[in-house]
C-alpha cells in the first residue's frame, strides 16, 4: 500500500481529467483527506497546431468529477514555466539531434516542480497524482522511497527516475497498489464522470497532438539522404528531427525481398544523412552494452561507489542486469558508465534511463553516448 498521510492533513492533487487522476482524488476523499484539486494549464494549443489540444474539456471534467466528490476545483496557470522548462527542452534536443523525454522532465519540472512548489507554498501538505507508482517511507534511509507500480503493464516508475528526495517525500501516489483494470471498476463504482473516458496517448500534458505536427510546427525541416551503411542512397527524408535511433515505421523505404525492415541506426549531422539498415541481431549501430549517462539523479541515497544494479532503458522496457561505474561526482552532475550484462536494442542519446535496486527506484540520467565497439549479435 502506498503511504498514507495522517488525518488532518492537506492534499492538493492534480486533476488533468483522466481517469487515474480521478480515482486517486476519490480514494483520498474517502480516507477522511482535506483535498484539492488544480487543473495543471500548460498549454492550449494557442499555435493552432494540427491535432486535438483538449484542454477546455479537461478542465470541465476535471471540474466535474470535484463537484462530485465535493471538493474545491482551481485551475493553475503554468504556460509561461511550461513553455520554459518543457517545449523550450524539447525543441532544443531535437534541434540537437537526440530525442528528449518530455513526460519525465514533466513530472521533475511541473508536477512536481514547480506544481509542488505552489502546493507548499498555499499551505498543501503533499501533491497526490494518478500515477502507476508507490511511495514508501523507508526508515533506515531517513527518506522516501519511490517503488514501480503493483501493476507491471502499468507502472509508470520509470517517467518519475529524475524526482530528487524533496520531491519524493511530497509526493501521493494513491492508485499505485492497484490494477488498471480495477481503477476503471472504482470509477464505476464511486460514480465519476470520467470513468469512460479513454486514455490520453499524447504528449505530456500537451494532448492528442502527433509528434511529427508539433515538430514541423517549430522546427524548420532539412532535407536529407536516406542511405545504409555502405552508403547507397535509398530515398530522402524531410529533417533528422522526425526520427530516432531504432525506428522501424514511417521511413520512407521498401523492405527487401525477404520482408526485413529497415531500422535507423544513425542520424548523421555532418552530412545531414539518415542512415537505416536491415533490423537484425547482428546489425551495426543498433545494439550495444556499454553507455555513458550525464546529469544523474537520485531519488534518496546517491549510488556513489561501482555495483551492480538493474536498469530500464526506455519505458516498458524490463529491468536489465548493469554493472554502474560513477565518474566524478555524482552530486554534482556527475557522469556515469552503465555496462549492460546484455546487449540492448537502440540506445538513444537523449532519452532517460532509470536505475533500479529491485522494486525501488534509485534515480536516473540521460544517455550522453552509446559505445558500439561492444556491439553484439544478441545470441
Amino acid at each position: 500500500m502506498y503511504d498514507k498521510f495522517e488525518k488532518g492533513k492537506t492534499i492538493l492533487v492534480a486533476l488533468s481529467g483522466g481517469v487515474d487522476s480521478s480515482v486517486a482524488a476519490a480514494k483520498l476523499v474517502r480516507e477522511g483527506h482535506t483535498v484539492t484539486a488544480a487543473y495543471m494549464k500548460n498549454w492550449i494549443n494557442e499555435d493552432n497546431i494540427l491535432g486535438d489540444c483538449p484542454w477546455q474539456q479537461d478542465i470541465r471534467d476535471a471540474e466535474a468529477v470535484s463537484d462530485q466528490l465535493g471538493i474545491e476545483f482551481r485551475v493553475v496557470n503554468l504556460m509561461e514555466e511550461y513553455r520554459e522548462r518543457i517545449v523550450d527542452y524539447l525543441l532544443a534536443g531535437y534541434q540537437a539531434g537526440i530525442t528528449p523525454n518530455p513526460d519525465a522532465m514533466c513530472n521533475r519540472e511541473m508536477k512536481f516542480g514547480v506544481f509542488l512548489d505552489y502546493a507548499l507554498e498555499h499551505g498543501f501538505s503533499a501533491v497526490a497524482t494518478g500515477h502507476y507508482a508507490r511511495r514508501q517511507t523507508n526508515v533506515s534511509k531517513g527518506g522516501a522511497d519511490i517503488l514501480m507500480g503493483a501493476d507491471p503493464n502499468k507502472d509508470q516508475s520509470y517517467f518519475l527516475a529524475l524526482m530528487n528526495q524533496h520531491q519524493a517525500a511530497h509526493a501521493l501516489f494513491p492508485i499505485g497498489e492497484l490494477p488498471k483494470p480495477e481503477v476503471r471498476e472504482l470509477a464505476h463504482t464511486y460514480g465519476l464522470p470520467t470513468a469512460a473516458k479513454k486514455d490520453s496517448q499524447g504528449i505530456c500534458f500537451i494532448g492528442q497532438v502527433k509528434m511529427s505536427d508539433f515538430l514541423a510546427a517549430y522546427v524548420d525541416d532539412v532535407p536529407g539522404p536516406i542511405v545504409d551503411l555502405d552508403g547507397k542512397q535509398l530515398g530522402d527524408h524531410r529533417g533528422l528531427h522526425y526520427f530516432t535511433l531504432g525506428q522501424r515505421k514511417g521511413l520512407g523505404v521498401a523492405s527487401n525481398a525477404y520482408k526485413e525492415h529497415y531500422v535507423v541506426v544513425e542520424k548523421r549531422k555532418q552530412d545531414n544523412a539518415l542512415v537505416v539498415a536491415f533490423d537484425r541481431k547482428d546489425t551495426p549501430k543498433l545494439w550495444a552494452r556499454r553507455c555513458t549517462i550525464g546529469n544523474l539523479s537520485w531519488v534518496n541515497h546517491p549510488v556513489t561507489e561501482a555495483c551492480d544494479i538493474q536498469a530500464r532503458p526506455r519505458y516498458r522496457a524490463p529491468a536489465a542486469a548493469i554493472r554502474f561505474e560513477p565518474a566524478g561526482d555524482v552530486l554534482a552532475d556527475g557522469t556515469a558508465t552503465v555496462t549492460f550484462a546484455e546487449p540492448q536494442r537502440a540506445l538513444t542519446p537523449g532519452q532517460v534511463i532509470a536505475f533500479y535496486d529491485g522494486e525501488v527506484l534509485l534515480g536516473g540520467g540521460f544517455f550522453l553516448s552509446v559505445d558500439y565497439e561492444d556491439t553484439s549479435s544478441g545470441s
